[in-house]
């Protein structure tokens, strides 16, 4: 695997690029297709497609809503492989998931299937340290990214150990709440750690998580090499499915005109 791949291309390009979140299963297939072409269309520069599971402790109740809605439907793994297949045709395409469901599914086949389907990678949002190793080689050698979430609070001293392994980017969450937070955002401190990162990792910088407006989206943007939505773009999908191209239009416009002077480290 090269560094020279389209995902990788995308996170070094000049501006901050645009991820969307969306969680697989939620919709019928054929609806979900015509989704995943109107968030293209609208400005999503990547796709990042959940597995649904039911205990999804780092995401908030718009999120788990979702999920569980997606779960009743049933075959989850199919629903997302099927989504990955169609949104990786358009956009680099990354599954987020818990460790739960590939410990379930086996590392290795839950690995294969999603590179088989065109993903770019899989990010296993609650990693645990004892397994990072072994998923990081397991995903290496399917020909897949492993990013890694870094908790804000990581001291200094361990982020190497955080990082090692790593491929794709890491992820610095731009708040500690569960996804789906609508309050202020310290960009100094968001700043900070991404520096520190930056420090122990030649890897991309993305961040969501709390980006709930276009206009933070803006004030982000500067300090990292991708903004994530999921929230927003995830509720309008939910209960006004039309509406989800218009809210990642205003995101993606609002990530070319950046409010903030601040330049990326």
């Amino acid at each position: 695997m090269t560094t020279a791949d389209p995902l990788h291309t995308l996170l070094t390009q000049p501006r901050c690029s645009l991820g969307v979140f969306v969680p697989a299963g939620l919709h019928p297939v054929s609806a979900e297709r015509r989704h995943l072409d109107q968030l293209a269309q609208a400005g999503a520069d990547l796709f990042e497609v959940g597995l649904a599971t039911e205990d999804a402790v780092l995401d908030g109740p718009v999120i788990q809503t979702a999920y569980h809605r997606a779960l009743r439907r049933g075959n989850v793994l199919d629903a997302a492989v099927r989504a990955v297949e169609h949104a990786a045709g358009l956009r680099p395409t990354v599954v987020m998931t818990y460790w739960e469901p590939v410990r379930r599914h086996g590392p290795e086949h839950l690995a294969h299937l999603f590179a088989s389907a065109g993903a770019a990678g899989v990010m296993v949002v609650d990693l645990p340290a004892h397994q990072a190793a072994r998923w990081h080689e397991i995903a290496r050698e399917a020909g897949l990214r492993a990013p890694r979430l870094i908790p804000r609070t990581t001291p200094d001293i361990s982020l190497p150990a955080a990082v090692a392994g790593a491929s794709g980017w890491l992820y610095a969450p731009a708040n500690t709440a569960p996804t789906g937070y609508q309050g202020p955002l310290d960009i100094p401190a968001l700043g900070d750690f991404t520096r520190r990162l930056r420090g122990a990792s030649p890897l991309p910088v993305v961040s969501g998580v709390g980006i709930s407006t276009p206009a933070l989206a803006a004030r982000v943007a500067p300090v990292v090499d991708a903004v994530v939505i999921g929230t927003p773009v995830v509720r309008a999908l939910a209960t006004a499915p039309g509406r989800a191209g218009e809210v990642t239009a205003a995101f993606a416009q609002a990530l070319h005109t950046p409010t903030s002077t601040e330049t990326r480290a």
